[in-house]
């Protein structure tokens, strides 16, 4: 894949920035009523795919939300789980209605066969940094090609200010997603302007909003669902136009509750811990109603712990 984890970048970026409030974890809008019973981590089966305690099918629950058509994916909270896989072949098995994966590297024959599953699925792009493996990395103009990601030696961050200078291929990034027939987008690296983020260029919060909410358009425009990723602090501002947000680390650096502004609006906030044990967020990430899941920073198909009612 060429990368490790975005997970780095997350705790590079959040040290030092903590909001009020503090639960985590992701949700999917799509499964059960749920019981009101003691929260715990799945039980791993086969080494860390949870076992079913409410179907026979692994993937029941997801049939039962694939049945209602609508013109775009609205997920609203929920605990139920979700799987975020980045590197390695993708696995179909693990039992989760929503998949995040990279939309590079995974063939459009991948994403029929989750849709078979009635799992949604979606599509990892940066588009806050240029990433030198990528096959239309030529499609940037230098000008705009900024100082190296901290921990990641292949990538550099965007002059998102002025982000119609390479708005082209990322239109084409966009295409690609829905060609595949993704259900949605992440657009990774869309907090540049925090001043942890040393990207050699003077953007602002004004710059960051305007490309973001570009960034919102271009992918409904294709009939897609977008998420925020990691931009908690202008979640506010950003709430109208991104229909999920997608979360690293905000239970170990107390930034949760900048996301619950999701909840409030009846979106899902599908949450990843890296250092924390789930012992440690399980129960909070649940009173959020956040679906939460334990990955390591690689971001391979295992291990996967996610948070979840038992009964």
């Amino acid at each position: 894949m060429g990368f490790i984890a975005r997970s780095e970048k997350k705790k590079e970026a959040s040290i030092g920035s903590k909001a009020v409030g503090c639960v985590c974890a992701v949700g999917v809008g799509f499964c059960l009523v749920f019981l009101s019973l003691p929260v715990t981590v799945s039980p791993a089966s086969s080494g860390d795919q949870a076992t079913s305690l409410h179907h026979s099918h692994p993937f029941a629950g997801c049939a039962r939300e694939g049945r209602r058509h609508r013109p775009r994916w609205h997920p609203k909270p929920t605990t139920k789980p979700w799987q975020w896989q980045l590197q390695g072949k993708i696995n179909t098995q693990v039992r989760a209605c929503v998949y995040d994966v990279d939309g590079f590297e995974t063939p459009k024959r991948t994403v029929a066969l989750l849709h078979r599953k009635h799992v949604k699925v979606v599509c990892y792009l940066d588009v806050g940094s240029w990433e030198s493996y990528r096959p239309d990395r030529s499609e940037f103009p230098r000008s705009v090609i900024g100082r190296r990601y901290e921990g990641f030696p292949d990538e550099r961050w965007l002059d998102i200010a002025h982000f119609h200078r390479f708005e082209k291929p990322l239109k084409q990034r966009f295409n690609m997603c829905a060609r595949k027939h993704f259900d949605a987008v992440e657009p990774d690296n869309i907090q540049g302007w925090e001043k942890e983020n040393h990207t050699g260029f003077k953007t602002t919060r004004q710059d960051q909003l305007r490309f973001n909410r570009w960034v919102a358009r271009q992918v409904h425009g294709r009939g897609m669902s977008v998420a925020l990723k990691n931009d908690g602090r202008q979640a506010d501002q950003l709430i109208h136009l991104f229909d999920f947000a997608i979360v690293e680390q905000c239970f170990q650096y107390h930034e949760c509750g900048y996301y619950r502004t999701f909840t409030r609006h009846n979106k899902a906030v599908f949450e990843t811990e890296y250092e924390q044990q789930p012992r440690q967020y399980c129960k909070t990430a649940v009173s959020l109603h956040f679906s939460a899941l334990h990955k390591s920073y690689d971001l391979f198909a295992k291990p996967w712990r996610p948070c979840r009612y038992v009964g």
